[in-house]
């Protein structure tokens, strides 16, 4: 007879037996445990590990190679780092997945009735998960038609900054001043690509008006060529550099834009030189830098002083003739109007 099953008074003579038996059983099923189905919960674990193991040393593999071809020259290594992050993450989870419906049976726990009632909770879930849908959907296109990937600089549902890391459901950036902002892929409908294939900068470079344009032209062309065949910058380039001519005359500012071609986002090290390399150029050749107040005149003579500054001088203040003065109308004696 079962002890549980026993009356109250056969387990109250003989308590040591009940400790017993239960012993017994806790022995019994302790051993079936350990021959039957703690192999098999190591086993499924074991091989959950090497599965993860193996696809997180192959996805390093192949970003590793995509990094050397990318050095010599061939490869889009970004596009390559984000597609193994997403295989390498969203193959984890499957694994992980499957190992843990695998496992849980073993110890007990029944599925039968969770896996039976996820068609119903299927389809609330999914009504309620349409956004988590849409992100996956979404990020599967973004993948596919290499809108962008990890290491370029994109803006994106408002916000702008360095892609950091990417999944099917979000795309994380990292701004200029450290904020990292988390999009989901279901906000991004226009994407700006900010270093794709190459980059551009343009610099607007505001001299007087009485320099002649010219020779602001050949310096600028100059200066310019030299930052370009420069050892320590001619490797970012992809073209020479481009003056587009008088862009706008504001007062005594006239604008030259000069438009600099570099690699995909090297752009900023090779303005900023050229930018120092005008402003010592101007000084030296005594071309002044231009100012939107300034008013320019080929005569100085024909305007007052005080125009050059953009202001008008008031006119001189009349002086008044003291004989002209009204006489007192009012009576000393009385003190009232006359």
């Amino acid at each position: 007879m079962h002890p549980f099953t026993q009356p109250l008074s056969a387990l109250a003579s003989s308590p040591r037996g009940f400790f017993d038996s239960l012993n017994t059983e806790w022995l019994g099923d302790l051993q079936e445990f350990l021959h039957s189905v703690l192999p098999k919960v190591l086993v499924t674990a074991l091989g959950a590990w090497i599965l993860t193991r193996v696809l997180r040393t192959v996805t390093n593999r192949v970003a590793k190679l995509a990094e050397l071809h990318a050095a010599q020259g061939t490869g889009n290594v970004a596009q390559v780092k984000t597609l193994t992050s997403v295989i390498r993450a969203t193959g984890v989870g499957i694994i992980t997945f499957i190992a843990a419906l695998e496992i849980l049976p073993l110890l007990g726990f029944n599925l039968q009735p969770i896996l039976a009632s996820a068609g119903v909770a299927g389809v609330a879930i999914g009504l309620a998960a349409q956004t988590i849908v849409k992100d996956g959907l979404n990020g599967i296109l973004i993948l596919l038609e290499n809108q962008y990937g990890i290491g370029d600089i994109v803006r994106i549902a408002g916000v702008s900054g360095t892609v950091e890391a990417m999944s099917l459901r979000k795309t994380m950036l990292r701004d200029s001043d450290g904020t990292l902002y988390v999009v989901p892929n279901s906000q991004i409908t226009i994407v700006a690509n900010q270093t794709r294939d190459f980059s551009v900068a343009t610099i607007n470079v505001s001299v007087d008006y009485s320099a002649n344009p010219d020779d602001v032209m050949k310096l600028l062309k100059e200066v310019a060529m030299g930052v370009r065949n420069d050892p320590a910058y001619k490797d970012v380039y992809l073209a020479d550099p481009t003056l587009l001519g008088v862009d706008a005359i504001k007062g005594s500012q006239v604008i030259y834009p000069v438009q600099l071609r570099t690699k995909a986002n090297q752009q900023w090290v090779p303005m900023r030189e050229t930018q120092r390399r005008i402003r010592i150029a101007l000084a030296e050749h005594g071309m002044l830098p231009g100012d939107p107040l300034r008013v320019f005149s080929a005569n100085p003579g024909d305007i007052p002083v005080g125009a050059a500054a953009g202001h008008a001088l008031a006119p001189p203040a009349k002086k008044i003739d003291p004989t002209s003065a009204k006489p007192n109308e009012i009576n000393p004696f009385t003190g009232e109007g006359l």
